[in-house]
């Protein structure tokens, strides 16, 4: 069964979302997403300073299988990426939730209300059933 850490918000697209400081916002694909996709050789970054929409594509993630689609969870400007990610894509597989984090984004409005358009860990629960 696929890891789901209560304390983050779930897109039905498989990104989490978790609150940082102030208006920053860390993202990544969950434990599920990165199972499904099996081993992750690269990874293809917003750019810093790029301004991102709820839901729109954002940058990909290529496997030994496929290359998926990366949608933002959150309205805002990226802020930072991982650029560990460039030289261990890897971690995404290994660390989803830790070392595997993608980008941070600053969020337009509060957190919360860019949270409430996403899932509890429960609602995300229920998706991946």
């Amino acid at each position: 069964m696929s890891e789901v850490r209560e304390k983050l918000a779930y897109s039905e697209e498989h990104e989490w979302a978790e609150a940082v400081e102030g208006q920053i916002v860390r993202i990544g694909i969950t434990d599920h997403a990165q199972s499904l996709l099996g081993d992750i050789v690269f990874v293809e970054f917003p750019e810093l300073g790029a301004s991102v929409s709820f839901g729109e594509s954002m940058g990909s993630i290529e496997s030994v299988k496929t290359v998926s689609e990366l949608y933002s969870p959150v309205t805002g400007k990226v802020v930072k990426v991982n650029e560990a990610l460039n030289d261990q894509p890897e971690l995404l597989n290994g660390e989803p939730y830790e070392g595997g984090w993608i980008a941070e984004i600053e969020v337009e409005g509060s957190v919360e209300e860019a949270f409430g358009k996403l899932l509890t860990a429960e609602g995300y629960k229920g998706i991946i059933a």
